[in-house]
């Protein structure tokens, strides 16, 4: 495939590409590098770049022999491949490329993962640092299949939360939930009062009175 020179329309998707590098870097941890190559024929090169530690490269790198030979097979998406760098490490990578809006290539983001690296420091560098504090003060994630389940996991996180709560009232608990969920948005959604009370144990008038009280302060 012919490299062609970028637009600055190309560049621009470029760049707002450097964030999901980062963002697979943080994900994964020290032992997996992020590589974004750019596709300009004036330089074909490194133009982003994670851990980079693993391969000894940084931006400016020129692009690899067999990224651009991925390339030439036709798939966005290549299997992932072992391969060893210079410095002697063995890598499982994957190559995919990076399309602009009239579908010609522009970039290719790669992925390399250190296999020679020890698997407790794998999964330790993948670990956050604030873990046990994250553990203690925020509520799981939960990643719910419609609306019903999204709606129910807030009100139950919530509910729970202000029900350990000992320096509310116990008579003061159920307007601090319904609070808590009016500040989130929750009683944007259709019919969720009638939902918040059924879940709360407490009648639909109850719920609206809260509702009222606080669209008054």
């Amino acid at each position: 495939m012919k490299l062609q020179e970028l637009s600055q329309s190309d560049f621009d998707i470029l760049k707002a590409m450097e964030n999901v590098v980062d963002g697979i870097a943080a994900m994964y941890g020290e032992h997996t590098e992020v590589v974004l190559h750019s596709l300009d024929a004036r330089d074909p090169s490194v133009i982003k770049i994670a851990n980079g530690h693993i391969t000894g490269r940084t931006v400016g790198a020129p692009i690899t022999n067999l990224a651009m030979l991925k390339l030439k097979t036709g798939q966005d998406i290549s299997a992932p491949y072992l391969t060893k760098c210079a410095n002697g490490k063995t890598l499982r990578s994957l190559t995919t490329v990076i399309r602009n809006a009239q579908n010609r290539a522009i970039a290719l983001l790669c992925i390399n993962c250190n296999m020679d690296a020890p698997l407790q420091d794998v999964l330790r560098s993948m670990l956050p640092d604030n873990m046990i504090t994250a553990e203690l003060t925020q509520p799981p994630e939960v990643f719910a299949r419609n609306v019903d389940e999204a709606l129910h996991s807030s009100i139950d996180g919530i509910a729970a939360e202000v029900r350990r709560n000992a320096d509310i009232a116990p008579s003061k608990k159920n307007r601090e939930i319904v609070t808590q969920l009016f500040d989130l948005g929750v009683f944007e959604l259709k019919d969720s009062a009638q939902v918040v009370a059924n879940r709360l144990d407490i009648s639909v008038h109850s719920v609206y009175r809260y509702l009222r009280e606080l669209k008054t302060l």
